[in-house]
């Protein structure tokens, strides 16, 4: 079993920054990818980016050259940096993480709103 925390949600206006972190625990040796999804009211949840335990990152196409997904393996923490943030960003934002033999988790949500 892995339990993720997220933190860093919040209400930013329109080209502001929000950075989003999720920390692992439990069988956290078995991890593999971590990443975040979003789901805003009404649409169905979406990828936004996934990170390897090598590094290698994949993005939506919607948040490239906006967001950046990192991760710490020493502290079991993937982050998103978000800038230059839109009012179509507005979302929950969940993270996920894999494990080797498949097995997906996901944390309980945080808010993003981004609103004049």
């Amino acid at each position: 079993q892995v339990q993720l925390v997220e933190s860093g949600g919040g209400l930013v206006q329109p080209g502001g920054s929000l950075r989003l972190s999720c920390a692992a625990s439990g069988s956290i040796f078995s991890i593999n990818t971590m990443g975040w999804h979003r789901q805003a009211p009404g649409k169905q949840r979406e990828l936004v980016a996934t990170i390897s335990l090598g590094g290698i990152s994949n993005y939506a196409d919607s948040v490239k050259g906006r967001f950046t997904i990192s991760r710490d393996n020493a502290k079991n923490t993937v982050y998103l940096e978000m800038n230059s943030l839109k009012p179509e960003d507005t979302a929950v934002y969940y993270c996920k993480v894999m494990t080797r033999k498949g097995y997906s988790y996901w944390g309980q949500g945080t808010q993003v709103t981004v609103s004049s």
